[in-house]
């Protein structure tokens, strides 16, 4: 696609874990458009068209053979993620009802994939609307995701899970959240350079950001500082690239994702090591 004369359409997070993501991206490329939603409506305005390149969840670049993942910046944990919880009042064997945030799409079949492989539990489901608290919801495990699970509820729960914490204990590899990911055959122009170097210029400015966004969140500026560097990584590396492919195998199982929609990698900048399809990596 051709977008010569045009702004090209950029779709990121406005959550606090994408934020080195973006840091300094209007400056790399002013003649951009950059658009902040939920992860959920990002992936709607790609299918749509509306976007040109958008930072979705990783559930979402399997939904659709003509993607291509254009960047190895991603978001991505190789242990506890802080902002990824599932709060269960029963034991996660009994399970019936489950309420998913709004914004989630990837953490949402991460947690049913979670459930049914290990406890052989198929919930029904419910949405938690954004605004609503783990109080609005009398569903027997909620999900929350992004800022708003970065504190703890009041509530007494029976178990609590760190989804990035049980995946990795469960299949040994990290978890990505979200990349960026754009149609084939979109010409990005310096757009999929810049998305690297937005993200090694954010990495670097981790300080800052945390300075910058703890106080709108509600939390300490360590707290945010340790969040963006001890639970969250930004590089799509080949352990990643392993677990998103154990990811697919797991949700297209469950009728999740597609069997066939794996999303192959476009080279983005000269370090970039993704060139390769997912398909034709092995796990680890």
């Amino acid at each position: 696609m051709d977008l010569d004369g045009y702004p090209i359409r950029i779709g990121a997070v406005s959550y606090l874990n994408s934020k080195p993501l973006i840091e300094g991206l209007d400056e790399l490329v002013p003649d951009a458009e950059l658009i902040l939603d939920l992860p959920s409506r990002l992936a709607d305005d790609l299918a749509r068209g509306e976007l040109d390149v958008a930072l979705i969840p990783s559930i979402e670049a399997f939904a659709d053979p003509d993607y291509e993942i254009v960047s190895n910046a991603c978001v991505a944990t190789r242990g506890p993620v802080l902002s990824v919880k599932l709060y269960t009042r029963v034991h996660p064997g009994e399970v019936k009802t489950l309420a998913l945030d709004e914004g989630s799409r990837t953490s949402a079949a991460l947690v049913q994939i979670m459930l049914h492989d290990r406890y052989g539990v198929t919930p029904k489901l419910s949405m938690l609307p954004m605004g609503s608290g783990v109080e609005d919801s009398e569903a027997d495990a909620i999900l929350l995701i992004g800022d708003r699970a970065m504190h703890p509820p009041q509530e007494k729960f029976h178990t609590v899970w760190d989804l990035g914490q049980e995946w990795l204990t469960w299949t040994g590899l990290p978890f990505v959240f979200a990349m960026w990911v754009t149609r084939a055959g979109t010409d990005l122009g310096p757009v999929a350079d810049a998305l690297a170097r937005a993200r090694d210029r954010g990495v670097q400015e981790i300080p800052n950001i945390a300075q910058r966004e703890a106080s709108g969140l509600g939390i300490a500026r360590q707290k945010a500082a340790d969040y963006l560097t001890r639970n969250l990584h930004f590089r799509l590396g080949s352990a990643e690239r392993n677990g998103l492919k154990q990811f697919h195998r797991l949700a297209s199982r469950l009728g999740l994702a597609p069997e066939d929609a794996v999303p192959e990698f476009r080279s983005s900048d000269s370090t970039s090591t993704i060139n390769a399809p997912l398909t034709t990596l092995t796990q680890s």
